[in-house]
């Protein structure tokens, strides 16, 4: 059972509980903070001879003197017949008034400790303390697969805002929340009789009598030479027993002081049981340490923010659980696909692989990647792998690559589809490491391997054609992931440039829809966005979205992309013929390996054509003024500047530090940005040794030509475009 397998059904059937518990936990953590308020703490340093002497001269009939966890002073005494317990100032040991044991509800304390159940629901309790350390083990591992390991585990979090919320928190408080449920484990065994905590028996002690006076307290050596710090309980020898003895209480032990002289007449150290029981208490309970009690009452609060995003993950991952339909069992089957995803989302574009084959006469078998095989019947083989975290295989296909290598070769060709967001440094590398695996051991490829970005379904369509070309047959695949719920997009202004070739291209501003929580915690919805981010539209007469970076976040108030006409474009046409007033459906993709933090480095903004919409939307964020450097591309500054006014003001109010254009179809236009980074090198190289951030978006063979520009420029500072990606300080938005 993998760890991924532990965690859900941990969280999904004792989530509840713990809920409860952590609510609870929440609640009783205001207990110390209340005790640590209502009374002065003693000075640590205070010997407690000095402190029996200033309480004996105010308070009669003193019987005990106790040190609370708060470090507060109580005195217990009798008036009379009465028994009365106050708080007393340590500094003068004159009452201040009543101590009372915590006010929290009975029943709070109850259902926290034995879930209002007695005996049996403490049982249950300690079993929901073990499910939970058990839970805070599984989460490590999958936070530190999904984050590639110690070194990234602060690094940014991708992922929708349900997944976002699990994994900060979780990186935040987890630490916490182990400590909490191996506290409880301790304190359960000791309350549930399964560790004794002292089993000695005290010694028989008596004072020996003398006829003399009792030794007033404040001369007793051993308290003199005790600080109040250390005190847990100061027991008097009783007035009418002249054989009863002092009694102190401290965390090393306990020990018995005759009334007469002064001496220490026994003395127990403390049991390790009992040692480890009282840490156990200080840190679950936050007891001795009110600012511990404060950060263990926002941790406990925090369960419910786990249960409740845990929740919706699992149910977008139910949502998108692989339901392969029309199966040909193994041994018929002469096309056989191979699946490894980790949310499932690549079994859509099996099931759609599957349907397109099935339609053409194959009989066609698909199953997940571990189970790879071919049988005599087999005469073609796919595999779509997607690839998880920094590079590894999903989950469920962990072994497939040594499963694989073990396997005898057949001449039977094996294709390998790859899956991933090419905002990950290592975008691909476990479906690129199973075609190295497959070629290695000699099995034949149908085509090259083939990477499909954010599983976009244009991609998929493309490979299809190239498919359909080598199996020499037709085959149409036209997948649409499961898009998300759309919300309405009215058009407020447009801003048109006539292109050049034939492409007029228009700058198109929506107004903003706001939406709500519980919207935006599946992942979908509009109310929150960043320019970077990705609109989805899906066109009239066609299933599959298209998506254009975003030139604008929430905060601007609009939603703002930039849209060039594109031969046959389906999408480009319906848009740039849209006028103000009309009205489009569509869903936000997040982008976060794109998005640009904050910061106060230098930021490198490298755009090409319609590419800038995204670089303008960071640079109109920029209110901070941090050194912003645009790199613009374009063909003809009278036909294709896009954004033109708004850089130039941006650039005479800070937000952006420098400007360096070039137009590759006019005389001395300058050429393509990548000429214009070869000539800045100088500079480039100052601000990567700065720290600089990479940001680049435009075409493909523009993305490429940058990338070879800026590895010939840091060559001498022994850098690369592939070590600031792996740094996270480069990244690009290709299309």
């Amino acid at each position: 059972m993998s760890w991924k397998v532990i965690h859900r059904w941990l969280g999904l059937t004792v989530g509840t509980l713990a809920v409860v518990l952590g609510i609870t936990g929440s609640v009783l953590a205001i207990d110390p903070v209340q005790q640590a308020w209502q009374a002065p703490v003693a000075p640590g340093d205070l010997p407690v001879a000095m402190l029996v002497e200033r309480v004996t001269r105010s308070v009669p009939g003193v019987e005990e003197i106790r040190r609370l966890p708060s470090g507060a002073i109580a005195v217990f005494s009798f008036a009379g017949d009465q028994p009365q317990a106050s708080y007393v100032d340590p500094a003068d040991g004159k009452v201040l008034g009543a101590w009372q044991p915590s006010a929290l509800p009975r029943w709070v304390k109850n259902l926290h400790r034995s879930l209002l159940l007695g005996d049996a629901g403490r049982w249950g309790a300690a079993g929901i303390a073990l499910a939970m350390a058990l839970l805070c083990v599984s989460a490590l591992v999958l936070l530190l697969r999904r984050m590639g390991g110690w070194q990234r585990l602060a690094a940014r979090v991708r992922g929708s805002l349900a997944q976002r919320i699990h994994v900060v928190t979780g990186r935040v408080v987890l630490a916490v929340l182990c400590l909490t449920s191996l506290t409880a484990l301790t304190m359960s065994a000791s309350t549930l009789g399964l560790v004794a905590l002292d089993t000695r028996t005290e010694p028989e002690v008596l004072s020996v009598v003398t006829g003399k006076p009792d030794l007033p307290g404040a001369q007793l050596a051993t308290l003199q030479s005790l600080a109040v710090q250390d005190l847990r309980k100061l027991n008097f020898p009783g007035a009418t027993d002249p054989e009863d003895t002092w009694k102190v209480a401290t965390a090393q032990g306990q020990g018995w002081i005759d009334r007469y002289s002064g001496q220490m007449l026994a003395w127990q150290d403390a049991t390790l049981a009992q040692r480890v029981y009282d840490w156990a208490v200080v840190l679950h309970t936050g007891e001795a340490a009110w600012p511990w009690a404060v950060v263990l009452g926002l941790v406990g609060a925090s369960v419910l923010l786990f249960w409740l995003s845990g929740v919706v993950i699992w149910w977008q991952a139910r949502r998108l659980a692989p339901h392969i339909t029309g199966n040909t069992p193994l041994a018929q089957a002469d096309v056989l696909i191979f699946v490894a995803s980790e949310g499932g989302s690549t079994w859509g574009f099996a099931q759609k692989l599957q349907d397109a084959l099935s339609q053409g006469g194959h009989r066609v078998h698909t199953s997940a990647l571990e189970n790879f095989q071919t049988t005599a019947t087999t005469r073609q083989v796919f595999v779509l792998a997607a690839t998880y975290g920094e590079g590894q295989a999903p989950a469920h296909a962990s072994h497939a690559l040594e499963h694989i290598a073990k396997l005898n070769v057949s001449a039977v060709p094996v294709t390998v589809l790859g899956f991933g967001d090419r905002q990950f440094p290592a975008f691909c590398a476990f479906a690129e490491a199973l075609d190295r695996t497959l070629r290695a051991r000699g099995w034949p490829a149908l085509l090259p391997l083939e990477c499909i970005h954010q599983q976009s379904g244009q991609q998929f369509a493309r490979w299809g054609i190239a498919l359909a070309q080598a199996l020499n047959e037709p085959l149409v695949l036209e997948h649409v992931p499961r898009l998300p719920p759309t919300a309405v997009l009215t058009l407020i202004a447009r801003q048109d440039y006539p292109g050049v070739t034939g492409q007029p291209t228009a700058i198109l501003r929506f107004a903003w829809p706001s939406q709500g929580l519980v919207t935006r915690l599946r992942g979908h919805g509009l109310a929150r966005f960043a320019a970077g981010d990705l609109v989805g539209i899906v066109p009239p007469g066609s299933a599959v979205p298209r998506y254009y970076s975003l030139a604008s976040g929430w905060e601007d108030g609009f939603l703002e992309i930039c849209v060039r006409q594109m031969p046959g474009g389906l999408c480009s046409m319906h848009l740039l013929g849209l006028q103000v007033g009309d009205s489009i459906t569509a869903f936000i993709r997040t982008n976060p390996g794109f998005s640009l933090p904050r910061t106060r480095r230098p930021v490198l903004l490298i755009g090409a054509g319609t590419g800038v919409a995204p670089l303008v939307g960071f640079i109109r964020r920029n209110d901070r003024r941090s050194p912003m450097h645009l790199y613009f591309g374009g063909r003809d500054p009278a036909r294709d500047f896009f954004f033109g006014a708004e850089i130039q003001r941006w650039l005479g109010e800070g937000r952006l530090a420098t400007l360096q254009t070039v137009f590759s179809r006019v005389p001395d236009g300058g050429g393509y940005v990548q000429d214009a980074l070869r000539r800045d090198a100088e500079h480039l190289r100052g601000w990567v040794v700065q720290g600089a951030i990479v940001r680049v978006c435009g075409s493909r063979a523009m993305a490429q030509g940058v990338a070879e520009a800026l590895d010939a420029v840091l060559e001498p500072l022994q850098l690369s475009v592939a070590a600031l990606k792996a740094k996270e300080r480069y990244a690009e938005d290709i299309f």
